[in-house]
């Protein structure tokens, strides 16, 4: 029985040992295959065969749209990881921003924290009137998706460079909107740090729409504070200038440069002379001119408060801007509903219509590459592929495609 017992485990051991070998051969020999299949011109350019090699985990996200879901129709905007391009949804005919950016450039600048940061920021917008929503975010082996509400009215740059100055109702009409959106933002301890007029969007009733995501700050509790050096050199905050450490009172200071651009046609400090202009952000009072009301300086000196400690909004954040004298033509729920009739609505005939975007992106041609994954399958590309987990979002059922900033 012993000698019977010994010999089965010595057979199974042998087949054991067959089974290993064979499985190395096969391995081997598999290798060899994709090795020849690789090295082969016309057969290495297949897409199938590109998308048969990469790892199965890196594009394995099931978000129900893909890039060929859309038809491009403009480019609208570009920026240093991509473009955005005026897309229509085939199946339901809406129009979207759809930004796209390119993995190889964003892991060349280490840039993949602010990216999904930038995703789980717009993930958490749609509660609010002036932030710009997202529907939909997926990615190919080397680009990431965006489908954003698309927003036609053009940046307030573009309409404060047209006009120079706004008259102090309609900029604190516009002050009022942007106050809730960053209020909204602190209270899901997000600091927004980059608000110019390049980043504030009028949609096609005169409402403000927040975007660009890129630089904000999660997890920022009231008291706590962070010390990354960012922001646009005309708008930083002394403390981010001398690389101090900082709270979400940067986003109030930078209300302030906006809010005083808006009623004196340039930021507070501005000098062309960017030494000079940081002299001054550090050292100078801002010039208060007359043509504003008492309560609109008392408002800018609050927020152009150069002690972080004593700026407004450093105690009550949102809730001390709401309740300044500034703002008592406000009503603010009625402002929230969106109820308060715009100062000033763009004048657009329809959603192609491209009068507010600079000519310099709506003039340049539409890639065709937008729809597919042509790309060699090289070491740089699988780790692109693969550096995004989790980006993929598509909202919940029944939910898809119904909000949106153009009507």
């Amino acid at each position: 029985m012993k000698q019977k017992c010994a010999a089965n485990r010595l057979k199974t051991y042998f087949v054991f040992i067959v089974s290993v070998s064979f499985i190395k051969e096969r391995k081997m020999g598999l290798n060899d295959f994709i090795q020849k299949l690789v090295s082969t011109p016309h057969i290495s350019l297949s897409v199938s065969l590109q998308m048969f090699l990469l790892p199965r985990s890196s594009l394995a996200e099931d978000t129900q749209i893909k890039p060929c879901d859309f038809d491009y129709l403009k480019i609208i905007g570009k920026g240093s990881f991509g473009k955005v391009l005026l897309a229509r949804h085939k199946e339901s005919a809406k129009y979207y921003a759809v930004k796209v950016l390119q993995k190889k450039i964003i892991l060349k600048k280490k840039e993949q924290k602010h990216i999904m940061a930038e995703r789980s920021v717009l993930m958490k917008n749609i509660k609010h009137p002036f932030l710009v929503g997202l529907h939909y975010s997926f990615q190919t082996t080397d680009k990431l998706y965006f489908v954003l509400d698309y927003v036609n009215g053009g940046e307030l740059f573009y309409h404060l460079q047209r006009e120079r100055i706004f008259l102090e109702p309609r900029a604190r009409f516009y002050a009022a909107e942007i106050a809730s959106a960053l209020g909204y933002l602190h209270s899901l301890h997000i600091v927004y740090r980059d608000l110019k007029p390049e980043n504030i969007l009028l949609d096609s009733q005169g409402h403000i729409v927040l975007t660009d995501f890129g630089l904000c700050k999660e997890g920022l509790e009231p008291n706590c504070t962070t010390s990354t050096f960012c922001g646009t050199p005309e708008y930083l905050a002394p403390e981010v200038l001398q690389k101090q450490a900082y709270d979400r009172t940067v986003d109030w200071w930078c209300l302030g440069s906006v809010l005083y651009e808006m009623l004196y046609g340039l930021p507070p400090f501005y000098s062309r002379n960017t030494a000079e202009m940081y002299n001054n952000i550090l050292n100078q009072a801002p010039v208060l001119k007359p043509n504003v009301s008492n309560a609109g300086r008392e408002m800018l000196e609050g927020l152009l408060q150069k002690d972080r400690t004593k700026r407004l909004g450093s105690k009550d954040d949102f809730l001390e801007l709401k309740f300044h004298s500034f703002f008592s033509p406000i009503n603010w729920e009625d402002l929230m509903a969106k109820k308060v009739t715009p100062p000033f609505i763009p004048s657009v005939s329809g959603p192609t219509d491209l009068c507010h975007f600079d000519p310099e992106f709506t003039h340049l041609p539409v890639s065709s590459s937008l729809c597919t994954d042509t790309m060699h399958v090289t070491s740089s590309v699988r780790e692109a592929a693969g550096a995004f987990p989790g980006f993929s979002y598509g909202p919940p059922e029944g939910h898809a495609f119904e909000h949106s900033h153009f009507i």
